[in-house]
């Protein structure tokens, strides 16, 4: 089968078992897009913007767990998607980004909107190709499938010249590749589990803390298993929440720079921790010097060069977390008798003293709405089934701390760039995924009007959204740490000349409210969430002086944690 470079992307699509594709046209990307015009199977999405296309695709590819697929123009159109890989990049996004480049014998010459698309995206790719034979398109992009998917997710960069999609050659899309320089472990080394056992077994401070690579790897089915047959303490970060479900007895919330009080002390006091797909981030691990001090560390990942990478780990464990967890099941057969379960419940008597400080209680008042009341009245109307994308800032920790996740691939944000704009266009990626569920962005003002040109998109592909901004007229979390620690020194922290959102998302067609009173929060709430067929942003006017709690500042360790104003009285009575 006979068919142009152009067609052959496309085919390759199709044959890959994609159903959307994200993208904004452009002069070397019209080949392309004339082939898209010619096929029905793959329906493109046609963003505003390109960051929004990659975010879109992010977003889809969190929720569903399958590859997020972009398509934009060469020069400003691979620039504009630079933000949006690397979010992906940092948080293990499976996608695959084709970039149109300028013609062969071009490139180099700066000819008009040419860059060097692999040498910009290079550090924040899994990998990048750069096609220079039509009749190696076909192969290219199943590697591309292929690798962002397969191992630790990425995303991956496919760059077309132009000439290359008007050429022709003999079509045929292999159904496996193998690559000699790229052969991921999935399944753990059988001595090292069983020593990773021995020394969580033998543990009589125990925790075991989660991350997103649990969400990644589907893995919540063994994990679940694990923690109810061993009745240890769990945790998650922010990217792991819904992996273990928020009402399981034995799950102390997030840990970290805002985690809650028990999830932090048991952290900081345990004797083993088993890390299952988490990376030690800094936002979790605080002051490295002062991290669980007496834990011996047992972690699980698929990547090699994340294990040890920021702690010491005793006993590190290569491969899939489904596969891993899976094969520790079947090894712990037999033996939770060796557990000391005095012991345990001794430790469980601490976690719990820990637990019955309520480190996420805040203070409501008669004349202007908390952003905490906001979230905890969107879970109840929602009843927790939701789909909720953030952006990032104060909102984004709120709606981690108050919106309680139950099932994995429901919380939608950006952990490790932490990219503001990324929430609506991600929203709209979950909701083309599935269109009968009801999809929540929460947003700041700040953050909203990063990437607000997507509320187009979402008329256009009848996308009903609810968004719900969280409007305090600061950059919520400049403004609180220039509060700690720069003497109250408010930079331009503020947002002075904020639009009406009201009426902004009235002109792009879509239903606006605003909502400034307590006493009108449960009814305007209501009354967005019962327009099932329309886009509604609420634009709640929020108290612009709450700050996140608890808190870890820069240099502390997880037993200095800051708690709330008058919280820190029932904290130094537990401690005495």
């Amino acid at each position: 089968m006979q068919l142009t470079g152009a067609d052959i992307a496309i085919r390759c699509l199709q044959d890959e078992g994609i159903d959307f594709i994200f993208g904004y046209p452009g002069g070397a990307a019209l080949h392309i897009y004339d082939a898209l015009y010619k096929q029905d199977k793959v329906k493109h999405i046609l963003v505003r913007h390109e960051q929004g296309a990659t975010h879109a695709a992010d977003g889809y590819a969190r929720a569903t767990g399958k590859p997020g697929v972009v398509l934009v123009t060469s020069g400003p159109g691979v620039t504009n998607t630079v933000t949006g890989i690397a979010t992906a990049y940092m948080d293990s996004i499976p996608m695959v980004v084709l970039t149109a480049q300028v013609p062969s014998h071009l490139i180099g010459d700066d000819a008009f909107q040419e860059v060097d698309t692999v040498g910009i995206t290079r550090p924040c790719v899994k990998h990048n190709f750069l096609v220079s034979d039509v009749t190696k398109l076909a192969e290219t992009m199943k590697k591309a499938f292929y690798i962002a998917s397969s191992g630790r997710p990425g995303p991956v960069v496919v760059d077309i010249p132009k000439d290359i999609t008007a050429q022709v050659a003999e079509y045929h899309y292999p159904e496996l590749v193998d690559m000699r320089s790229y052969q991921p472990r999935t399944r753990g080394h059988t001595r090292q589990i069983s020593r990773g056992l021995d020394l969580l077994l033998g543990a009589k401070r125990p925790i075991i803390y989660t991350g997103g690579g649990v969400i990644l790897g589907n893995a919540e089915a063994p994990l679940r298993k694990l923690v109810d047959m061993l009745n240890y303490p769990s945790t998650s970060t922010l990217m792991g929440l819904g992996a273990i479900p928020a009402s399981n007895p034995n799950f102390l919330g997030m840990l970290g720079m805002h985690g809650t009080y028990e999830s932090n002390m048991a952290m900081h006091d345990c004797d083993v921790m088993f890390a299952v797909g988490a990376r030690f981030d800094d936002r979790v691990t605080g002051e490295l010097s002062r991290f669980a001090p007496n834990a011996r560390i047992i972690q699980i990942d698929i990547d090699p060069s994340s294990i040890g990478k920021n702690v010491s780990v005793e006993v590190p464990i290569v491969g899939d977390c489904d596969m891993v967890l899976s094969q520790m099941l079947e090894q712990l057969q037999g033996r939770l008798n060796e557990i000391d379960r005095s012991a345990i419940d001794q430790w469980w008597e601490q976690v719990n003293s820990w637990k019955s400080i309520d480190s996420l209680a805040y203070k409501t008042n008669d004349d202007s709405i908390v952003p905490q009341l906001v979230v905890e009245r969107i879970l109840e109307i929602t009843e927790g089934e939701a789909y909720v994308t953030s952006d990032v800032g104060q909102h984004q920790m709120w709606a981690a701390q108050y919106y309680t996740f139950e099932k994995p691939r429901r919380w939608i944000n950006s952990g490790g760039l932490g990219t503001m704009g990324f929430g609506l266009p991600a929203a709209l990626g979950v909701q083309l995924a599935f269109p009968e569920e009801t999809v929540i962005c929460i947003t700041g003002d700040a953050s909203i009007q990063m990437c607000i040109q997507e509320l187009s998109t979402c008329l256009q592909y009848g996308l009903p959204v609810k968004i719900i901004n969280l409007n305090n007229q600061y950059m919520g979390m400049v403004r609180q740490w220039q509060e700690f620690f720069y003497d109250r020194r408010y930079s331009h922290s503020y947002m002075d000349a904020l639009p009406d959102f009201v009426k902004l998302t009235e002109s792009y067609g879509h239903v606006g409210m605003r909502v400034d009173k307590p006493k009108d929060l449960n009814e305007t709430l209501e009354e967005a969430f019962a327009l099932k067929d329309r886009l509604v942003f609420v634009d709640v006017i929020t108290d612009p002086m709450v700050n996140v709690y608890p808190m870890i500042a820069a240099g502390k360790g997880h037993h200095e944690m800051e708690l709330a104003p008058g919280q820190e009285e029932v904290q130094e009575r537990e401690l005495a």
